[in-house]
């Protein structure tokens, strides 16, 4: 039986993007008020915890997710986007993909120096996007105070790229 009502909204989606990946699909969850209360609730409880300046989420269900909690803990929130998607100027990072590399940016005024910062995304995966958004925070002299994800896919190992953070997850599947 699921500790949270959120782990039993999600669903499987099998063959999604790609045969044989078995995507974890967490619209579910984000169309239930009392599983988004949860979910933000536990992770507001871990925020306070790291005592965050500053929420950044990555795009975009990160934004879904890190929005209310920046809101909650009545601090600012920066958005980590792909590629080409901020207006202003910006410093980016590239990052490994199974299948080649993605990057992702941030403004240049986005953190200030020594602001402790909460990354905040739906899934932690192999960790790529998390461990370039961290990059990203400590290229502007900001401290990755920790990382907060509602699910981590254990079997791919997403962790060990972020070994210098503390990483605090909701929902695991081995």
């Amino acid at each position: 039986m699921p500790e949270l009502l959120a782990e039993s909204l999600i669903r499987d989606v099998p063959d999604f993007p790609k045969p044989g990946i078995i995507f974890k699909d967490i619209t579910p969850v984000l169309a239930n008020p009392a599983a988004m209360h949860e979910i933000i609730d536990k992770i507001c409880q871990y925020a306070e915890r790291v005592e965050p300046d500053v929420v950044v989420g990555i795009e975009s269900r990160g934004f879904v997710i890190g929005m209310p909690v920046a809101l909650y803990l009545n601090v600012g929130f920066v958005p980590v986007r792909k590629l080409g998607k901020l207006p202003y100027h910006k410093i980016s990072e590239e990052y490994a993909l199974e299948y080649g590399t993605n990057t992702v940016e941030m403004h240049v005024d986005a953190i200030k120096s020594g602001q402790r910062v909460l990354i905040v995304d739906d899934l932690l995966a192999t960790g790529g996007t998390a461990a370039a958004a961290g990059r990203l925070v400590e290229r502007l002299d900001g401290t990755v105070a920790g990382c907060a994800f509602l699910v981590e896919l254990g079997f791919l190992h997403g962790r060990k790229a972020l070994l210098n953070y503390d990483v605090h997850t909701l929902v695991h599947f081995d």
